[in-house]
């Protein structure tokens, strides 16, 4: 088999990797979104068939470009597809309206929809000389670890996409996939997240102390996962009552709501929808501004989204909670660093607190390297991490006895399979 990186190698975003065999196999095909310009993967062309990890869009962003040129039969989960219609109906609303040149149309997102085959986790299916088999990637709803295994060889290809190996309030662990060739994220590969019970009393408790003083405690959040996560945080902790709901968290919510089997913990998710005040306008807006509240909204790094809309107006008293990622450039960064953000390009001063909760769906160092000994693969590669990240990882693993790759973007690999 050879194995082309054609993204998301040596770097976060646009993952796209290649598996050339008897059929050609192409897993993921995301964007890169740099200072609000999008980068795009490599070309794929022969593409037999295409697997979805999940729906963000740094794995999926770019699928109905595929469709250009190709026709693949795409796999992936019930809530993947469901999820990445709206992300990409989005997108799309968002290069039109900035003037972006377009890489796809209508036609090539029917396509990719209509020729969309949905698994159940653990439901093989049989294609091409391989049975697939989707397994549970504790990272989003229906977020898979895919394993591709030969049926003349038995020989198992694993690619764990983004993966969380710890319970999330909304997930159980990863499932550990047994492997020969495993492809493994790296992104958090040099270091570990901080204690997540501990963590989440800290935040329940200071967003309290934020409503107590009759503040709005301001969560920017991405839709996707990480919003349904804070508000089953928020549920159980008795402070969904001034809770409101804004963005494009509420189209994801209720995908979520629709697919409840992806999830741990259903009933609190149930409850805490049943308390939110979901957000259709304006004027609900300005009500959830007026005394204590609580407010999840997109966008996740505070670049567009309600969430610009709702920080210039909050009071004295309240706070912004930043609980993800915050890339280097975008109005979290800046607020992190106590920089002015720009807002509709105009600088802003924001004169209340910030905090951040490293709240993260991927897995840690340890978690990633008790995946690899757990997975027991002969051959591994390290993707979706920085170079540094990714060439440490493998260095560590090759110090181990395994045979390990960190490629980068445009390289190719030729694995026994």
């Amino acid at each position: 088999m050879n194995i082309e990186f054609l993204g998301g190698a040596s770097e976060v975003g646009r993952s796209a990797i290649f598996l050339k065999d008897e059929k050609n196999i192409l897993l993921d095909y995301g964007l890169k979104i740099d200072n609000k310009k999008a980068q795009h993967p490599m070309p794929a062309h022969n593409v037999d068939a295409y697997i979805i990890s999940h729906a963000h869009l740094d794995h999926c962003g770019f699928s109905p470009a595929l469709y250009m040129q190709n026709s693949p039969v795409s796999f992936g989960t019930e809530p993947t597809i469901e999820i990445a219609n709206i992300l990409i109906e989005d997108a799309m609303k968002i290069a039109k309206a900035e003037h972006m040149p377009q890489k796809y149309f209508k036609r090539q997102v029917s396509a990719f929809q209509r020729k969309f085959v949905a698994l159940k986790y653990h439901e093989t299916s049989h294609y091409a000389g391989y049975n697939l088999t989707l397994h549970d990637a504790g990272h989003i709803p229906g977020a898979a670890i895919t394993c591709l295994e030969k049926y003349n060889t038995g020989k198992r290809v694993v690619y764990t996409g983004d993966f969380k190996l710890s319970p999330q309030t909304m997930h159980k662990g990863a499932e550990v996939v047994k492997s020969d060739i495993l492809i493994i994220e790296s992104t958090y590969a040099n270091r570990n997240h901080p204690d997540r019970n501990s963590l989440i009393e800290k935040f329940a408790h200071e967003v309290k102390e934020v409503v107590d003083n009759g503040g709005t405690a301001l969560i920017p959040s991405f839709a996707v996962g990480r919003a349904q996560e804070l508000l089953m945080i928020l549920e159980k902790h008795g402070l969904m009552e001034n809770t409101y709901l804004d963005g494009m968290a509420t189209k994801v919510t209720k995908v979520v709501m629709n697919n409840l089997k992806y999830i741990r913990n259903q009933d609190v998710i149930e409850s805490a929808m049943k308390k939110a005040h979901v957000v259709t306008g304006q004027k609900e807006r300005t009500n959830a501004l007026r005394g204590s509240s609580i407010v999840v909204t997109t966008a996740g790094m505070v670049e567009g989204g309600p969430i610009v809309n709702y920080i210039p107006r909050a009071n004295r008293h309240s706070k912004i909670f930043l609980t993800g990622y915050q890339v280097e450039g975008t109005n979290g960064s800046k607020l992190l660093a106590g920089k002015p953000i720009t807002v509709d390009n105009r600088k802003i001063h924001i004169n209340i607190p910030v905090a951040f909760y490293d709240f993260s769906a991927h897995s840690g160092k340890d978690d990633l390297y008790k995946y690899v000994k757990e997975s027991d693969p002969e051959t591994i590669i390290c993707v979706h991490g920085d170079k540094e990240n990714t060439n440490s990882f493998a260095n560590t693993l090759k110090e181990m006895g395994y045979d390990a790759h960190s490629p980068k973007v445009g390289d190719k690999l030729k694995v026994d399979f």
